[in-house]
């Protein structure tokens, strides 16, 4: 793609940079490095929470296995600076009252000691919801699934501050693989009312968090159900769209159609969960993808370049486009959800074609990295990706953010501190 297609990534700004004495950091060759984005490459990031808390019995990892964790977490996190942690209730909170809160900070601890920001999912979603809930009745379910998020949101707040708030909405009512607390509430209240009630309680537990509506249905029906949360004044911030695409990709065309229908709402656009297949495709004729159960779901050479192709494709629509703040891939590794292969990596932590096309894109072509000459006010220009940058001579470092807001920024440069012992975003080992 022509690098103008993304000139709404980028910024401008004339830095002043000085030494701690206030002269001028005068005819000296400065290296300007990006070293985090402003828009959210993400993945999956739920290895962490064994890795940082353990075993659900409360048991470490094996050193074996996590070291072969902590491998898997270093490639995709050097390349992706956004998480999505699990908080699917039944999980979460598989005995009532008593949350998995301990291991899911370490989490996010661990995240963000990495400067990787991360994103709770889900607070609310009649899959994989708790069965002790189905024990009371509507009118307790409610004020039991808004008590929880308001316990989390809050718990958490400062250290997740991106919530997928509830999920599916547009199939919740009508769902009827079997019974579930939340399709029971959601009959009774209508979509819009749920909402409602999901996103006050998230908005008073935290007013500055990002909040998401999430779904996999990308027909008028999703868009009739955000107009209508959007009338009646719920605090959505972000509209989230899965694309799980297990029978095959997109294409193009039908991004760009999904791009511009959902661009008018005025939000920002995720794409939360993206799934493409380095193998065999699921049959066309299946309706749920929670349907398809195999053994095995093998990945192929063949399959491995299609998938570097498309996802190479779709990343860069969904960059160009000013709406999209940020893509995530479902899965690091291949064998996870339904057991496909739609991981950047293979069950080995081997990285697939992939994994070096997204690389090649996010810690290369959008990455911004230059040698400038500072003139005798200590004085040059830069345009670059918006995000995290470091300006170094020798031993000497700034740190400032490219964000568009300033047409002037003013340095002081430092001693450069000792390496940390924890790896910053992008430079893990491969």
């Amino acid at each position: 793609m022509n690098q103008q297609e993304y000139a709404h990534r980028k910024s401008t700004v004339k830095l002043r940079v000085t030494q701690g004495n206030g002269l001028p950091f005068a005819g000296q060759t400065v290296k300007v490095n990006q070293t985090n984005h402003e828009f959210f490459f993400g993945c999956g990031g739920f290895d962490a929470v064994e890795l940082a808390g353990g075993k659900a019995d409360g048991t470490p990892l094996s050193p074996e296995e996590a070291a072969a964790v902590q491998d898997r977490l270093d490639k995709i996190f050097s390349i992706s600076n956004y998480a999505t942690l699990p908080f699917y209730l039944g999980r979460y909170e598989p005995e009532e009252g008593k949350p998995d809160e301990k291991r899911t900070v370490a989490a996010a601890k661990w995240f963000a000691d990495r400067n990787i920001t991360t994103k709770g999912h889900p607070l609310c979603w009649h899959t994989a919801c708790a069965p002790w809930l189905m024990e009371y009745s509507n009118k307790e379910i409610l004020k039991k699934v808004i008590a929880r998020i308001e316990r989390d949101v809050g718990a958490f707040k400062g250290l997740i501050d991106k919530w997928d708030v509830i999920n599916e909405v547009v199939i919740m009512p009508i769902f009827d693989k079997y019974d579930n607390a939340i399709t029971r509430i959601c009959k009774e209240l209508g979509r819009v009312s749920l909402v409602r009630e999901v996103f006050d309680a998230a908005y008073r537990a935290n007013s500055n968090a990002a909040l998401v509506l999430n779904d996999f249905n990308t027909s008028i029906d999703y868009e009739i159900l955000v107009d209508g949360c959007l009338q009646a004044g719920i605090p959505i911030n972000v509209i989230g769209i899965q694309s799980h695409q297990h029978q095959g990709y997109w294409g193009r065309e039908k991004l760009e159609e999904v791009l511009d229908r959902f661009s008018h709402f005025g939000l920002p656009l995720h794409f939360t969960e993206n799934t493409l297949i380095s193998g065999d495709l699921m049959p066309p004729h299946i309706e749920d993808l929670n349907d398809w159960k195999v053994g095995e779901w093998p990945s192929t050479p063949e399959g491995e370049e299609r998938q570097a192709r498309e996802i190479t494709e779709m990343y860069e629509i969904l960059f160009a486009h000013p709406a999209v703040g940020a893509i995530t891939t479902w899965n690091g590794i291949d064998g996870r959800w339904l057991n496909a292969p739609a991981g950047l990596m293979r069950k080995d932590n081997s990285l697939k074609p992939a994994y070096h096309a997204l690389k090649g894109k996010i810690k290369g072509e959008w990455q911004t990295q230059a040698e400038f000459r500072t003139d005798a006010n200590g004085e040059f220009s830069l345009e670059g990706f918006r995000g995290t940058y470091e300006v170094s001579a020798k031993d000497m470092r700034a740190v400032f953010v490219l964000d568009g807001k300033n047409e002037h920024v003013n340095l002081v440069m430092i001693k450069a501190s000792p390496p940390a012992t924890v790896p910053p975003h992008g430079h893990a080992k491969e």
